[in-house]
């Protein structure tokens, strides 16, 4: 029988600091320890955690990994390892592959290797159609994390742009719907404009002009408004504007809602200040916005009108990002720097590290009601991260692990470093050093 003793650590759990210890059998988390000795608890392998936290294990609740179909951007197994490294144990992928899983059959299939390779826990969505709501039908809820529909630009047919198909997926689905939401007719409309002044050379700096405010906030309304009258489980996606917030409520919790918001690291990091600097390697759809609206995102996780922080981590090759604007695609890897980046955040007094745990773990696993992880209790998998928030590095090409090899903080230094990440009990990783012989997990679902 395997055993680990993580002791004298700093465990930030359920809005609460304490010293202690945490004892794992196998894949569980046996016994949390107060400030107490632990000389008589016998494990086979110790970690001293002195001066360092443990949280449980990052929950990412929206990835794109590109397998199958897009491997040359990133696979399931790269985009793992450097989502362990960066203290993400769990990860839900979207359906904008190739072929896009919009069939349960083609979502098995992503299963199935993800089983093979990857390093952590996973699950994924399935792709609404316009036309696909038998699929939908058959969706296990215990077994897939939701159902992703694209109220905004995508590939190939997932665009859900039909009112009627939209009203019946809102009123059937069997799972959590996570929406897309910019409005496709305001983005053309703007397209136009910024073209009739800069034709093809667009730059990227007006990418928030053109997927604008209004193109968010007309969509979010119309998801809102179509959860409300069908009274879906709704999970708005990467929030990036102020005006979205009023769409939101603060006073339940995030376990109680049925309409939820999600932003994601690059929103409260970056703003429209910096595509002078950064060009396409900050073009993400949604655009990140103004300065203002990132103030408001951070306040709104902290009022509680947004429930989750996730990543949207979806890499492309540097030779498509060193595109002009209107050919560069939208997208750019962030698992193995997210936590981090939320930790220099912390630093420098915009988040409590209960808050991030709250956002990061807590919330993800409520909301999609993930079966015994997000938590560092007793009984629960033991998916956890050790951190130390003192402890400076540099992001440089040499220490970036995803596929694309490249990432938007290079060159980025933080305070804060992950040390150690344990996978159902596995130590997975260790000061750079992964233990690829257990994979991770397909994720439960308690509905």
């Amino acid at each position: 029988m395997y055993s680990l003793l993580i002791r004298n650590v700093t465990i930030v759990n359920e809005n609460n600091q304490f010293k202690g210890s945490v004892f794992i059998e196998n894949e569980q988390i046996v016994k949390v320890i107060g400030d107490s000795d632990t000389s008589s608890i016998r494990a086979k392998q110790v970690i001293d955690g002195t001066g360092k936290y443990l949280f449980p294990g990052i929950i990412d609740d929206q990835v794109h990994f590109r397998e199958p179909g897009l491997t040359k951007k990133a696979d399931i197994y790269t985009e793992s390892k450097a989502a362990v490294a960066g203290g993400i144990t769990s990860f839900m992928e979207m359906p904008n592959t190739i072929p896009q899983a919009t069939t349960i059959e083609l979502l098995e299939e992503k299963y199935t290797i993800a089983s093979q390779k990857s390093l952590a826990n996973y699950s994924f969505y399935l792709g609404a159609t316009n036309d696909n709501l038998e699929e939908i039908k058959k969706v296990d809820p215990e077994k897939v994390c939701g159902l992703k529909v694209f109220m905004g630009s995508s590939t190939g047919n997932m665009l859900v742009n039909d009112s009627n198909s939209l009203s019946r997926i809102f009123a059937e689905s069997p799972v959590l719907i996570a929406t897309h939401c910019e409005d496709e007719e305001t983005i053309n409309r703007n397209t136009i404009l910024y073209k009739e002044t800069f034709g093809e050379n667009v730059p990227v700096k007006y990418h928030p002009k053109i997927r604008s405010e209004e193109a968010c906030y007309k969509s979010s309304s119309l998801a809102v408004e179509l959860a409300k009258k069908y009274n879906s489980r709704l999970h708005v996606l990467h929030i990036s504007t102020a005006k979205e917030l009023e769409l939101f409520e603060n006073t339940l919790s995030s376990k109680e809602k049925r309409i939820r918001a999600e932003v994601c690291v690059h929103h409260l990091w970056f703003s429209e200040e910096d595509y002078d600097q950064f060009g396409t390697y900050i073009k993400w759809n949604p655009a990140i916005k103004s300065v203002q609206d990132r103030e408001a995102l951070i306040g709104a996780l902290k009022n509680n009108k947004i429930d989750v922080i996730a990543t949207d981590h979806a890499p492309h090759t540097l030779e498509e990002k060193n595109n002009p604007y209107f050919k560069a695609p939208s997208g750019g890897p962030l698992v193995q720097h997210a936590l981090v980046a939320m930790l220099e955040l912390y630093h420098m007094g915009k988040i409590s590290l209960e808050e991030i745990v709250n956002k990061m773990c807590h919330a993800p696993a409520d909301l999609f009601n993930v079966r015994e992880r997000g938590y560092i209790k007793e009984g629960y998998k033991a998916d956890l991260v050790l951190a130390d928030l003192n402890s400076p590095w540099k992001v440089q090409n040499d220490n970036i692990l995803y596929k694309c090899r490249w990432s938007p903080f290079e060159g980025q230094k933080f305070k804060s470093k992950v040390t150690h990440t344990i996978v159902n009990g596995n130590l997975v990783y260790d000061h750079g050093t992964f233990n690829e012989s257990a994979k991770g997990q397909r994720l439960t679902f308690e509905r």
